[in-house]
């Protein structure tokens, strides 16, 4: 599976496990989610609103992406992320980064262009629910589907 199909994808993920299965390689698996028939209701001010609990599908196997090497990764609380017009990106939940604050804190706060100066970088993005896993590598992560025990 290449990360260009995953651009497409829509819907919700949830961050399922990030670690480091080798010294600076990394592991990121991923749910795909659903959203439950269940209601329910939020306060919101002097109001309340109908919502809807989201899940992991358990009857989905997990996506891993697996990279070899990386430059830097970074992991955010999704309640403390900025959008804002300066950013552009291709994809939906799965993201490639032309232009990004965090790639230019990479090439402003790494020696990554100079020790490769003929290979560019990539910045890969996941926007789960609750986590921003953001990836700048050289190398195209490998994509697998992990049956669920």
């Amino acid at each position: 599976m290449d990360y260009r199909y995953l651009m497409g994808i829509e819907g919700y993920i949830y961050l399922n496990q990030l670690f480091e299965p080798e010294e600076n390689a990394l592991c990121v698996r991923i749910d795909r989610c659903m959203v439950n028939d269940k209601k329910g209701l939020a306060d919101l001010g002097d109001q309340q609103i109908e919502t809807f609990a989201i899940e992991a599908d358990t009857h989905q196997p997990i996506l891993q992406l697996y990279f070899d090497t990386y430059v830097s990764y970074s992991v955010i609380n999704e309640s403390f992320t900025v959008i804002d017009d300066y950013e552009q990106f291709k994809g939906k939940i799965f993201r490639i980064y032309s232009k990004s604050r965090y790639l230019d804190f990479v090439k402003r706060g790494t020696i990554a262009e100079e020790l490769v100066p003929d290979e560019q970088f990539t910045h890969y993005q996941i926007p789960c629910l609750n986590h921003i896993i953001d990836i700048v590598s050289y190398d195209e992560p490998t994509i697998t589907e992990l049956e669920r025990d």
